[in-house]
């Protein structure tokens, strides 16, 4: 269903956007750091398991949106590619903070409430839903069909990626946790090269025809 064409530059922008430093990353830092390794594992799965639930949405969505009216899409279009330019520029002026959020301090008995845990914070994020809903469609060729279907094979795609590198941070979330810390500059560059990502998508899908 999906081209090389299509897959390897997805791809590429979400691994850049899922290791810039935010919530979720960091906190799948936290929790490995500070509870071991299975703890920041199964909250990392977690995390990427939550964006399903936004891939669904995303693809009913703009199927929905395309059947409706190509007014609604266009509209759609135009405050999704916003959106992105908006956490674009907001990228851009981040100090690129790395420090580790502080874990709460209620207890997390076994890996299975630490997944729990991850699958429902990312999944009642309306930010995560927006960003899906506005990312998804940049990778979508009309021409080749089954719009719906497309977008839920990105999404896995998306999601498989995440659980790869979140699974990773909670796997060596000590050592990476510290290099972090101490190379402030690392998050910046980071943010920078997110932000660019950000706005040339969001730029691409509002002036998209």
């Amino acid at each position: 269903m999906l081209t090389l064409d299509q897959l390897l530059p997805f791809l590429a922008a979400a691994v850049v956007l899922t290791l810039t430093p935010g919530p979720d990353n960091l906190m799948v830092l936290s929790l490995g750091a500070s509870r071991g390794r299975a703890q920041g594992v199964a909250f990392g799965l977690g995390c990427a398991a939550g964006c399903l639930s936004h891939t669904l949405l995303a693809a009913l969505g703009v199927s929905a949106a395309l059947a409706a009216s190509p007014l609604a899409f266009t509209l759609l279009r135009l405050l999704g590619g916003g959106y992105l330019v908006w956490l674009g520029i907001g990228a851009l002026r981040s100090a690129g903070s790395t420090a580790l959020p502080a874990v709460g301090s209620e207890a997390l008995s076994s890996p299975g409430r630490a997944f729990a845990r991850g699958v429902l914070a990312n999944a009642i994020n309306p930010k995560v839903a927006l960003f899906f809903l506005s990312f998804l469609p940049q990778f979508v060729v009309p021409g080749h069909g089954q719009v719906a279907l497309q977008m839920a094979a990105l999404g896995l795609v998306f999601t498989l990626q995440a659980a790869l590198i979140f699974g990773a941070l909670g796997w060596f979330a000590g050592s990476i946790g510290r290099w972090l810390q101490r190379r402030p500059r690392a998050g910046r560059w980071l943010d920078r090269i997110a932000g660019m990502v950000f706005i040339a998508l969001g730029l691409r899908l509002a002036l998209a025809r």
